[in-house]
This record gives C-alpha cells, sequence and structure tokens, in this order.
C-alpha cells in the first residue's frame, strides 16, 4: 500500500511540531503526549475531503501487535476529524511506532470487542474515562492490524 498525495501538516502548532520531531528523530524523542511521559505513536492517512496526506499523533495503546486509535477528542461532541478520515479509507493507513511506520488496516469496534480495547485503552491513558463521562457520544475504538506480507 502507498499513499499517495502531499503531505499537509496539521493546523495545530503542536501537533506538526510532534510529528515533525518524532519523525526526524525516528521515534526517539517527541514520542510522548507532552509532558506526561505517556507514548504516543504517529498515524499517517489520506484526507478524506482534501485527499492530502495528513499525520496524527495518537496515545499508544497496542495489544498483541495491534493498536487501539481511540476517537476521544478530550471527550468534545464531535468526533476528530481523523476518524473520518479513516472511516473513509481503512486500507490506506500507517502506523509508526519506533523508527520505521508501517502499514495497517483499520476498523471500527463494537461490542465486548470494543469494550475489551476500550479498557486497555482507559489502562494505558486514564484520562479517557473522564473523555466518555464529558460527552453523549461514545467515543469510537478503532483497531488497526498491521499488513502481513
Amino acid at each position: 500500500m502507498t499513499l499517495n498525495g502531499s503531505y499537509e501538516p496539521s493546523p495545530s502548532a503542536w501537533v506538526r511540531e510532534q510529528v515533525e520531531e518524532y519523525e526526524r528523530s525516528g521515534g526517539q524523542r517527541a514520542n510522548t503526549l507532552r509532558d506526561t511521559g505517556m507514548p504516543i505513536i504517529i498515524v499517517t492517512m489520506k484526507g478524506n475531503k482534501s485527499g492530502a496526506i495528513r499525520k496524527s499523533p495518537v496515545m499508544r495503546v497496542e495489544h498483541d501487535g495491534d493498536y487501539a486509535l481511540v476517537a476521544s477528542k478530550g471527550g468534545a461532541p464531535t468526533h476528530p476529524e481523523w476518524y473520518f478520515n479513516l472511516v473513509a479509507a481503512p486500507d490506506d493507513v500507517r502506523v509508526q511506532d519506533g523508527a520505521e511506520p508501517f502499514d495497517v488496516t483499520v476498523r471500527e469496534v463494537t461490542g465486548d470487542e470494543r469494550a475489551a480495547w476500550w479498557e486497555r485503552a482507559v489502562a494505558a491513558y486514564p484520562p479517557y474515562a473522564e473523555y466518555q463521562e464529558k460527552t453523549d457520544r461514545t467515543i469510537p475504538v478503532l483497531v488497526a492490524t498491521p499488513v502481513r506480507d
């Protein structure tokens, strides 16, 4: 899988700077959420409206080689834009967790599977529980599975 298109950095300065430093250092720097010490990964996807390549830092929630991508947006009433990008093109996604990015496929999980991933997500990043309390929407959980050759 090849993500084609031009990269359009985030309009948010802290997101743009974190992605740039993470990639420049091969995941050695800017690999936590600001000063929390909690690890992040970089998710690369295609914008569902613009077609541009987008990159977002997301909390690292890994289990058996798969990753949960929690569309919390801090408990806001709406989903983050990257959620719509992933739903629109679930096979045009890449994750970077360390030095080298790798291709993944993404799917939204529900029911018992969502509950298990939600528990892992809250264990990795406890504020997710508070975010869910702040919003009426059910925060989506997507699972990114590496593409195996």
